[in-house]
């Protein structure tokens, strides 16, 4: 056998496995329709059409289709064109970029804010460069991070602990164990969004000020979601001062594309002249610029959109708790439903499509652990009520006919 016969083989083995174990992920071709999400068209394989309604896109609050951000972004594109044309330091930086990091800047009270072409390059690109400006840095690390803050602290070349999720005395116990002169620096999410559950950010603020080391928080799943004016769960609890630094998404709540950092001016400055993961990327095309600004602005004054997605997430949650469905609920806006097998869950997630026009995408491993496979629900304040009903009427129809456990309501 060649070399790349062996290479083919090599393909075809780690492929055949996702399908042995039942996570191979299949993309399902949808179109969203410019004024009536969340309903989307499904193009079948077989190249014929269905209606459906989105219930697992992380465009939380519909910002995507906002009149506000569509006219923004339509004024920047027919003023600039489609591209950057470089990077941010070769001819790339332009009044939007600035625009938006102002705007980011002043959501999270922070002296500066930096832009990267998503929250993911600005975990990775932040998190990895920390110990080039501080050398000897340690990180301490959430279990259950992010992907992209795991890779950003695993290559950074430094000294990284991981304390188990959202246990701050295990956190208490590294800390106490290391050099006292170390740099040191904590990193934590405020809603981990498989779980939808809440870290503990002023305790992690008073052990960061206790053993003096900096915070690192990735707010991704709580920017506008969260706070009087959407700046995120830290803001809500009135903690957002004692973060040293926030790392947010643009794509998300705010419905378009990019993410970004927010701390000192100084370190902006340091992460934007050492950051690889900054100085070689193209940055964001004008016209995604000038409708995340216009996204951020609108949303720092909107909050009758974030209470009306809230109570979706309440309705939906109670609803589906009433009929016994294993549902996990932190008091997030995140509805994950308990499977626990990943051929059940595709499963679930096919019939769900197919007969009942109702899109929620399988979670499997590696994004959660083998055993708690799960289908992850994200209302939003534009799914109407008969939408909802048509929902829970659906889970409960198959939840019957797979012969799956219920649970019975405590008191």
């Amino acid at each position: 056998m060649t070399n790349k016969a062996r290479y083919a083989a090599a393909v075809d083995t780690a492929i055949s496995k996702l399908h042995e174990e039942g996570r191979y992920r299949t993309f399902i071709d949808i179109e969203r329709r410019k004024g009536n999400f969340p309903n989307a068209v499904w193009t079948k394989p077989d190249g014929s059409e269905k209606n459906i309604t989105v219930w697992c896109g992380n465009d939380y609050l519909g910002m995507g289709q906002h009149p506000v951000v569509l006219a923004a972004m339509q004024e920047a594109l027919e003023a600039t064109g489609a591209g950057s044309g470089g990077t941010r330091n070769i001819s790339g930086t332009t009044v939007y970029h600035k625009r938006l990091e102002a705007e980011l800047a002043d959501l999270h009270r922070k002296e500066a804010a930096l832009v990267f072409t998503s929250a993911y390059i600005a975990n990775d690109a932040t998190l990895s460069t920390l110990p080039k400006l501080l050398p000897g840095l340690i990180i301490y690390s959430d279990s259950l991070n992010h992907a992209s803050m795991i890779e950003g602290v695993r290559r950074n070349g430094g000294a990284k602990r991981i304390f188990r999720h959202n246990d701050v005395e295990h956190l208490r116990e590294m800390l106490e164990a290391d050099d006292p002169a170390a740099p040191k620096l904590i990193a934590f999410e405020s809603i981990y969004s498989m779980d939808g559950d809440f870290g503990p950010i002023e305790a992690i603020c008073d052990l960061a000020d206790e053993f003096d080391a900096l915070t690192y928080i990735d707010e991704v799943h709580a920017v506008g979601m969260y706070g009087p004016r959407g700046a995120g769960v830290a803001e809500r609890d009135g903690l957002m001062g004692r973060l040293d630094i926030i790392n947010g998404t643009l794509a998300k709540a705010y419905g378009v594309m990019g993410g970004y950092i927010a701390a000192s001016a100084k370190m902006c400055d340091a992460i934007r002249s050492y950051a690889p993961g900054f100085i070689f990327t193209t940055s964001l095309p004008p016209a995604v610029a000038a409708g995340a600004a216009a996204s951020v602005r609108h949303l720092k004054t909107d909050q009758a959109l974030r209470d009306k997605q809230q109570l979706h997430a309440r309705i939906l949650k109670t609803r589906l708790k009433a009929m016994g469905l294993p549902i996990i609920d932190h008091g997030s806006h995140i509805v994950p439903v308990m499977v626990g097998d990943p051929v059940h869950t595709k499963q679930l997630s096919d019939m769900l499509l197919e007969d009942f026009g109702i899109y929620v995408q399988p979670i499997n491993f590696p994004t959660v652990p083998r055993g708690t496979e799960r289908l992850r629900f994200t209302p939003s304040p534009v799914h109407s009520p008969d939408m909802l009903d048509g929902l829970v009427r659906a889970m409960d129809s198959l939840w019957s006919q797979c012969a799956l456990n219920r649970q019975e309501l405590s008191a």
